[in-house]
């Protein structure tokens, strides 16, 4: 490969007769178009930047940059033309590499390209988020390990490490999990693996994840008609369906005859169980994930649909930097200001009563049942339109009109709740995993406890805050939500930690994320960090999986009875 000065990308030189050229400051404007048959080596050639030997990193890049140097000296007396995907891998280093050497010579190598005539393309979005501001996630600091560790691991730094490397801790259990989940041995192929996460995701209208999954089946080796619609998959896929809609968005109507239908000896094709949880664990992790990205509002990757333009900007375009409604430079910012910050005292006063409360009082059990009901029957509206979803999406999404309905509608007949004390993750999830599908359980549970115990002792301005019990709301609220009911917690807790606009969010980004809007997001804990915000999405996205995967799996239980 250091042979060959240009490996690495694709050049493609032509002849003055190549149609769809133009002219512009007396050079050709050039790049491939996605119809060019040619197939680029990029991503094998450039897996070498991801070497952790500095000296092979640092050849790569001299490589990389003699290659597309020698592309642009092509031009007489025909012309050369780097490929599109690797402009667009030029334009993801250029944005994301945590390694400045890295990001900096491909930001010095897209500008070469432009200035000798070839249009490259340019990011969309300013950060990977944009309900945060793109200054608190990719300031330099400590974080920058464990972004550099998952470059050299994983060959790229996706917006969704980004953000979670808000929290390493966290992070770096999230990344050994979707490893094994995706890549590491196991009973499903690996294309099958990525086909299933691009099914799960469609459901919550996802594009982010689906063009995500959608690559990652395509380097696996999957064939591209099954991307264009649900039909073209294999049969043992398709018969997923009812399972994913499920376990997408009213899991607590999984029952024993659902496994069934799936595994027994008569079932055509026939799934083993430890395919079935491996393909449950997939699912249910696409779902919940799901969660975060719509309430992180996720910008697409720079390499993404949506995600780049070759366009140059016009002035009606160019960033204006509008002021948030909820910043403190709206007219009404110095009000909304003191009110954030009263917020927060209020919530600090309300968890030292309520620890107090509970020294102090013991209610009976009649009374915390009351008081789940009534937290599980609250009507917290959160229903917003939204436009179609985009074809890649909608072509792989059976009865798109299913949705998460409440558990417990005011008036109608809901399904019995399921008590923790029956079957819980620790007593009876964990170990089932862990015996059909070997150390994912540990995976799994280290996650839930990661999460669960995550805190810094901080609660926006303050410091030295035991924030156990906020923590410990937010949780059993969202199984609340799932109908799932804990003896011991008195569910009272909950009407006093989590206000309106909060409940609002949480519930939004549990049961139909796809319906998060900025104004949700920023009406809650306002004058709390955003690193804050983005651990309370850890919190919903966790605590959401956990109840997906305990109605499957005890569906799973009592079926092997």
């Amino acid at each position: 490969m250091a042979s060959n000065p240009a490996a690495g990308f694709t050049c493609h030189a032509n002849g003055e007769s190549t149609p769809g050229r133009g002219s512009s400051s007396g050079r050709s404007r050039r790049h491939r178009s996605e119809s060019e048959s040619d197939v680029d080596p990029t991503d094998k050639s450039l897996a070498r930047l991801c070497s952790r030997d500095e000296e092979e990193r640092a050849a790569a890049l001299e490589e990389l940059s003699r290659g597309v140097l020698v592309c642009l000296e092509l031009d007489r007396p025909g012309s050369a033309q780097l490929s599109k995907q690797t402009l667009l891998h030029l334009l993801r280093l250029s944005r994301s590499c945590p390694l400045q050497e890295v990001r900096g010579r491909a930001t010095e190598l897209l500008r070469t390209a432009q200035e000798q005539g070839v249009e490259v393309p340019r990011a969309l979005a300013s950060g990977p988020s944009s309900f945060i501001p793109a200054k608190e996630i990719l300031k330099q600091g400590p974080d920058q390990d464990i972004l550099i560790e998952s470059f050299l691991s994983l060959g790229r730094v996706d917006h969704i490490t980004m953000v979670m490397a808000l929290h390493p801790a966290y992070l770096s259990c999230f990344l050994r999990t979707q490893h094994a989940l995706l890549e590491m041995d196991g009973p499903l192929p690996r294309h099958w693996r990525h086909y299933i996460a691009v099914m799960a995701a469609a459901r919550h209208q996802c594009s982010y994840q689906v063009q995500q999954h959608s690559a990652g089946f395509l380097e696996a080796g999957g064939e591209e008609s099954w991307l264009s619609g649900l039909e073209h998959a294999p049969t043992k896929l398709r018969s997923l369906q009812t399972l994913n809609k499920l376990l997408a968005h009213r899991p607590w109507l999984i029952t024993q005859q659902h496994i069934q239908e799936l595994v027994c000896p008569g079932a055509e094709p026939r799934w083993s169980f430890a395919e079935l949880i491996h393909a449950v664990v997939l699912m249910a992790h696409a779902h919940s994930l799901c969660s975060f990205v719509w309430g992180c509002s996720l910008n697409p990757e720079p390499d993404h649909i949506g995600g780049y333009t070759f366009q140059l900007p016009s002035p009606s375009h160019l960033p204006r930097c509008p002021h948030s409604p909820h910043s403190p430079a709206h007219e009404d910012g110095r009000q909304e200001l003191v009110d954030g910050v009263m917020e927060v005292e209020v919530l600090m006063q309300r968890m030292v009563e309520l620890q107090q409360q509970q020294q102090e009082e013991e209610c009976t059990q009649e009374e915390m049942v009351t008081r789940f009901e009534r937290e599980r029957s609250e009507s917290i509206p959160t229903a917003v339109v939204r436009g179609a979803p985009p074809d890649l999406v909608l072509r792989l999404v059976e009865e798109p009109e299913f949705r998460y309905e409440d558990f417990a509608p005011r008036g109608e007949q809901s399904p019995p709740t399921m008590r923790a004390q029956d079957y819980s993750w620790e007593d009876h999830g964990f170990s089932l995993v862990n015996r059909l599908l070997p150390d994912m359980g540990q995976l799994l549970d280290e996650k839930f406890q990661v999460v669960s115990n995550l805190t810094y002792n901080r609660m926006a301005m303050h410091e030295g805050v035991d924030t156990h019990t906020l923590r410990k709301a937010l949780w059993n609220y969202i199984h609340c939500l799932y109908g799932i009911r804990y003896d011991d917690y008195d569910y009272g807790s909950v009407n006093v930690l989590l206000e309106r606009s909060l409940k609002v969010f949480v519930k939004t980004m549990a049961c139909h994320p796809e319906q998060t809007t900025a104004r949700i997001y920023h009406a809650f804990w306002r004058h709390f960090r955003h690193s804050e915000k983005v651990h309370a999405n850890l919190i919903v996205m966790e605590a959401r999986l956990q109840a997906a995967l305990l109605y499957t799996l005890r569906a799973i239980t009592h079926y092997m009875r």
